[in-house]
This record gives C-alpha cells, sequence and structure tokens, in this order.
C-alpha cells in the first residue's frame, strides 16, 4: 500500500492529487502544441471541479497562476496571462492598520458616536429635535445598563456635547425618567421572550392514557 507520506509533496493540496499529476504529466509532453492544447482542457477540468472560484474575479487567470505554481514554475506553455514570479510567492502581505477609534465613552458603541456625528451634518428642524432627543435618550438607556445605581442627566447631555464637539443644540433635549426607561427595557425582553416561545416556569397539563 502507498501512503500519502511517501508520495511527491502536492504544492496545492486544496486541488487534490489528482490534479497534481496532470500538471506533472503537462511537462513531459514534448510537442509544444499538443502541451498547450491540454494546459488549457486541464484549465477547464479544475474551473469546473472547483466551481466555488468562479466567482472570484478573473478567476481564469488565477487558475493560470494555480497550474504555475504546481508545476513549480517549470511549465513552459503560451498562457495568457503574464506568468506568475516564484519570489511572490514569499511577498509579505501589506500592512492593514487597526482601525483608530477613540476609546473615550467605549460604553456607547462606535454606531451611536456615528449617528451623533450625522445629526451634526443635518439641517435645523423638526427631524434633527425628534432624533437628538431619541439619541440621548438612547445614551442614557446605554448608561444604565453599566451602571445602575445612578445616572445624572447633565453628564448625558455633556458627553452628547462632547461627541458633536459642541455642534449640536442640546436646549430641547427631553430626557426620560430612570424608572421609564428601565420598565420600557424590561417590557421589550419580555415582549421578546414571548414572541420566541418562551415558556418560563408554566406547567404542562399531563393526558392520561387510555390504555
Amino acid at each position: 500500500m502507498e501512503y500519502n507520506t511517501s508520495r511527491p509533496r502536492m504544492i496545492i493540496p486544496e486541488y487534490g492529487r489528482n490534479v497534481q499529476k496532470m500538471v506533472d504529466y503537462l511537462s513531459t509532453i514534448e510537442d509544444r502544441n499538443e502541451r498547450n492544447e491540454q494546459a488549457q482542457n486541464l484549465i477547464d477540468i479544475i474551473g469546473n471541479l472547483n466551481p466555488q472560484i468562479r466567482d472570484v474575479p478573473d478567476f481564469k487567470h488565477k487558475l493560470w497562476d494555480h497550474m504555475f505554481i504546481m508545476s513549480d514554475f517549470k511549465l513552459d506553455v503560451d498562457a495568457p496571462y503574464p506568468l506568475p514570479a516564484p519570489e511572490s510567492l514569499n511577498e509579505k502581505p501589506a500592512h492593514v492598520d487597526y482601525p483608530a477609534r477613540s476609546h473615550a465613552y467605549r460604553h456607547y458603541g462606535n454606531i451611536l458616536k456615528d449617528m451623533v456625528k450625522h445629526c451634526v451634518t443635518l439641517e435645523d428642524g423638526e427631524y434633527k429635535e425628534r432624533l437628538v432627543n431619541a439619541i440621548a435618550n438612547h445614551m442614557k438607556k446605554t448608561y444604565l445598563l453599566w451602571n445602575k445605581d445612578t445616572v445624572d442627566d447633565e453628564v448625558i447631555l455633556k458627553q452628547m456635547r462632547e461627541l458633536s464637539d459642541g455642534k449640536l443644540d442640546l436646549s430641547a433635549v427631553n430626557l426620560s425618567d430612570k424608572q421609564d426607561l428601565v420598565k420600557n427595557t424590561a417590557n421589550n425582553g419580555n415582549s421578546n421572550k414571548r414572541n420566541s416561545g418562551y415558556k418560563g416556569n408554566r406547567k404542562r397539563k399531563k393526558f392520561k392514557s387510555n390504555k
């Protein structure tokens, strides 16, 4: 029995050993025209065996590159694309900077901060006032999630001014009472349980069998 450990190494294992064998066979074909024809046939075979790669932009170019890589860059055929350089396999990926976000008021989340910035760009009017008021109350509700003992309306307004760089008019903001916010949060939680089929500790009726 022949074990995989004793077989030649597969350069791209995802394509399987049969594809690797076909690539190796291409290099043994002496007639160049036949070699070119069989290389094109092999590209079609690989594409059919791996239909998911068709979702990649310019997937044919990718398949030709992979075939040259599996031949250890020794395959001599007329490819419709530039040949990949062996050095390209050792290139390090480009550095991706971590998103630079402010650590201030992380408990509010980045989406809420973006909403505040969006409000700054809106024209003054009833819609903007209602949106600012809704965001302020949401900030107060979020504040209560991690500090349930106390919440000062002035603290919420001060933090909203800082998030908007002082560009929002908060004079018309009407913050709800703590009890109302907590009650609404609790009611929403119970409603979600009912909608999800939550049974709680309710006892089920036992039906006696006639047998």
